[in-house]
């Protein structure tokens, strides 16, 4: 890794660089930037900042290349660090060509789902693919300029066998994972992206991409949480990350989406034991299963929690999740909401820096600076909407208080002193 990038990330994330540098060695630090794009590159884990990511994507029913743009604009203005492509609809190649292309922040794909569609132009099954066919499509996102792609390398023959004995109340929940577990079970054969890992490992490195390890395996369900499908395959996938390192692989290792509150922290430390410390990427997780129409908050709970335990990585979740495809205001919202419970967690695990930005937020709410109050909140635009509401008397209070502020009222009792 370039010194001079390491001494950027060292400084941007305020932690000594040679802290940094033993932690990309020893693969609890992963940086993500294919070789092709000139962005700014992202460092996912231990001790650094939390990060998050926004999932936009075409469906087979709706397609709008224009669409999609307006929401990759709206989750990169929000505050994303990184931005995934799920795009299942329309033409697929100029969707992620188009999004790499106005994209300031890395870019992560799921190569498999192209396969599959691939397949149905082909008026064939996706079980009729073959190992090459889907080695071609990791080949053309990595030389798109994608810079992680999630690759369900942990579902083997041995957990398929497990699954089957087991009665899960939902099943299989991942895309990716069930197109796999398809194509095993119709050709009798192990996962190709596990029984060629090494293959997979030198495209990869080829353009120094990353692999985002999925969990097709993951619960659906807070009820499937934590059972013996999930950890095998996690166990599975503790063997890829090492393989990754040993081959000069970034790799992380994503989560899971559902799982109850007294679960999340007993899930970040079986993933930081079994897989070495690896960065951990996690889709919420949700924390209850009746959050429809406000699964973001439930997201923004779970991933608050998983953060403060370990997890590297948040996806976020929007509204709509579990309904049907965001809109373009839902995606910037679940980015801000997803934001919120990461910076609380770096607060928590005490992050360097991650409580300067709360206590200049305090200094300017005693001082009644409204103007400072406003440039120094999360979501400025929503926070200004808010406050042009404003119609009190008081010339110095909200709406809230008035008069009443008390606030003001202590500066008088203690003579205006602030900490500063």
């Amino acid at each position: 890794m370039d010194d001079k990038i390491l001494n950027q990330i060292a400084k941007t994330e305020k932690i000594p660089a040679a802290t940094l540098r033993e932690n990309v060695r020893n693969g609890t630090v992963i940086v993500c930037r294919n070789r092709k794009r000139s962005i700014r590159p992202l460092a996912i884990g231990k001790g650094l900042r939390t990060k998050v990511n926004a999932n936009i994507g075409t469906s087979p029913d709706i397609h709008d290349l224009r669409t999609e743009l307006k929401k990759l604009h709206a989750a990169v203005e929000a505050g994303t660090d990184a931005v995934m492509d799920l795009s299942t609809g329309g033409d697929i190649d100029k969707i992620r060509r188009t999004i790499i292309d106005e994209s300031s922040v890395v870019i992560g794909t799921v190569p498999i789902y192209q396969v599959a569609i691939e397949a149905r132009k082909r008026k064939r099954s996706f079980v009729e693919m073959s190992v090459d066919s889907m080695f071609e499509t990791i080949e053309k996102h990595l030389d798109d300029g994608v810079d992680f792609i999630t690759v369900h390398c942990g579902i083997t023959r041995d957990s398929i066998r497990g699954l089957e004995k087991q009665k899960r109340l939902c099943g299989v929940v991942s895309r990716g994972g069930s197109m796999m577990i398809e194509w095993m079970v119709k050709n009798r054969r192990e996962n190709p992206l596990y029984e060629y890992y090494p293959r997979l490992l030198k495209l990869a490195k080829s353009y120094n991409a990353a692999l985002s390890l999925g969990d097709g395996l993951r619960p659906g369900s807070i009820h499937d949480a934590t059972d013996t499908a999930q950890i095998g395959e996690l166990m599975a996938i503790g063997e890829l990350v090492r393989a990754a390192r040993q081959a000069g692989v970034w790799a992380m290792v994503e989560g899971p989406g559902h799982v109850p509150i007294d679960q999340i922290e007993a899930n970040v430390r079986l993933e930081k034991s079994i897989c070495d410390g690896a960065p951990f990427y996690v889709l919420g997780p949700l924390v209850t299963d009746v959050g429809a129409g406000h699964d973001h908050v439930v997201a923004a709970i779970g991933g608050a929690m998983a953060a403060y335990y370990g997890a590297d990585f948040l996806c976020y979740v929007t509204a709509s999740e579990h309904l049907g495809l965001p809109t373009v205001e839902e995606v910037r919202e679940g980015v801000v909401i997803l934001r919120i419970a990461a910076h609380a967690a770096d607060i928590g695990k005490k992050v360097a820096g991650a409580a300067d930005w709360d206590y200049e937020m305090s200094k300017a709410r005693f001082g009644l600076n409204w103007k400072k109050m406003l440039e120094l909140s999360l979501d400025e635009k929503k926070a200004k909407r808010i406050f042009s509401r404003r119609k009190s008397r008081s010339s110095f209070a909200c709406t809230m208080c008035g008069e009443f502020c008390a606030m003001e009222r202590s500066k008088k009792i203690f003579g205006g002193k602030n900490r500063s």
